[in-house]
């Protein structure tokens, strides 16, 4: 059975919870291009919550609705770390977070981690997932203006179409520039589909060789058959069991 618990969030949103009083290891979910209307992370923050996780999913798009996606342009990143230290303290919490992202999620989860690790900015999150996340940083996304590729009117990402800002500012996010995400030291978990037509399983293979010459050791899950997204059933259990097996290891008391 679950409860949603709203106290000490008032400024972010629901947390999906086991029922009781805790403490849980905590989760933050972060949407992808779906934006935040869509139900896809509150169905993933409620899958989280029946194993034993308080989670709360991040709707950090900008504008949309039960129809329309909304943006992904100029999110400052500074609110994700406000939401990390407000879940690190709440009162359902076990003194742990995690991270969990997917797509443009995944890439919001490896740059806000980067940032935090080179600017020495603390809660710094416990553990962090990733799904089919690119290695580098992407422009502005926009669901009206939305094109796929081929389309008329499709482009590659444009030098001003900043999708986010840290510290005010989108000065050093620029389109194509490498996550660094070599500089975070703690647990990370990385997986890809190996026919993604979206980002390309190339990426993972790049995160992956930089963080091996770095020292780390990421748990890497390569699904051999699947697309960008959704998965068919075996892998969407056998990823599930993944993320569990991850983060049960690294946020459990």
């Amino acid at each position: 059975m679950l409860s949603i618990v709203t106290h000490g969030l008032a400024n972010f949103g629901h947390i999906y919870a086991p029922a009781g009083d805790g403490p849980f290891p905590m989760l933050l979910i972060l949407h992808g291009s779906e934006g935040g209307w869509s139900g896809w992370s509150a169905r993933t923050a409620t899958f989280f919550a029946a194993h034993g996780f308080a989670a709360y999913y991040h709707a950090y798009s900008k504008g949309g609705n039960l129809w329309n996606a909304g943006e992904i342009r100029d999110i400052p990143l500074d609110n994700t770390v406000d939401a990390i230290t407000t879940l690190k303290t709440h009162p359902l919490s076990n003194g742990k977070i995690g991270i969990y992202g997917i797509s443009r999620g995944g890439e919001h989860a490896l740059l806000l981690t980067s940032l935090m690790a080179r600017d020495a900015v603390h809660p710094l999150p416990d553990a962090v997932a990733t799904h089919s996340a690119p290695s580098v940083i992407c422009g502005a996304f926009d669901a009206k203006r939305w094109r796929d590729r081929g389309d008329p009117g499709w482009q590659v990402w444009r030098p001003q179409d900043r999708a986010w800002t840290w510290k005010g500012s989108s000065e050093d996010l620029t389109p194509t520039i490498l996550i660094e995400i070599e500089r975070y030291s703690g647990p990370l978990f990385l997986s890809h589909g190996t026919h993604d037509s979206t980002w390309d399983v190339s990426m993972l293979d790049n995160l992956e060789e930089r963080l091996l010459k770095a020292g780390r050791s990421p748990e890497i899950h390569r699904y051999k058959g699947q697309g960008h997204g959704p998965f068919a059933a075996k892998d969407v259990n056998a990823h599930h069991l993944n993320l569990l097996s991850f983060f049960s290891k690294h946020l459990e008391d």
